[in-house]
């Protein structure tokens, strides 16, 4: 990363309230990094390439950074259940989705159709009285172009991931 990169994380950190440390720098320009080539990465990923750029940090320091920086709205969480571990993105700010691959587990960025949230409007009746909604996070599931040929090695279903959404709280 150039210095200007840097000078731009720890701008995004401060005027977030976060204190500019070189993990919370180097995790934020991981996760910039990560975006430009539509990657979401799990804690571990953020972690061993933030340790590529010669920070030295524990594992549960990166969840620790990684945790301030969803806190502040620098980064997000996605946590698709029953699709392994949480992963995490630095396109934070706009109204987009996920799709998540049964085959690989690979989590994709899906634009809206409306744009601004919440994108979807439940039925009025089964809203709680005096409920405000303000966001809708949709979860798209299938597989992506490369797991759908059966020759494909992620053809199989990735470990720690399942073959149907869970269950909502409603059917369980």
């Amino acid at each position: 990363m150039t210095d200007g990169v840097r000078a731009s994380t720890a701008d995004q950190l401060r005027s977030s309230g976060l204190r500019v440390t070189r993990p919370r720098s180097t995790v934020l320009e991981v996760l910039l990094d990560a975006r430009e080539t539509h990657q979401h990465l799990d804690a571990r990923t953020a972690t061993a390439r933030a340790r590529e750029r010669g920070v030295t940090m524990s594992t549960q320091a990166g969840y620790d950074v990684l945790d301030a920086l969803v806190a502040a709205g620098l980064a997000r969480r996605i946590r698709p259940l029953g699709a392994g571990a949480a992963v995490y993105e630095s396109r934070v700010g706009d109204n987009h989705h996920h799709a998540v691959c049964r085959g690989c587990g690979e989590t994709f960025d899906v634009d809206c159709a409306v744009g601004q949230a919440p994108c979807l409007v439940p039925l009025a009746p089964s809203m709680p009285d005096g409920f405000v909604l303000d966001e809708a996070e949709v979860l798209l599931w299938g597989r992506c172009a490369p797991c759908t040929t059966t020759d494909h090695p992620g053809a199989a279903v990735a470990p720690g991931t399942s073959t149907t959404p869970p269950a909502s709280k409603e059917s369980s």
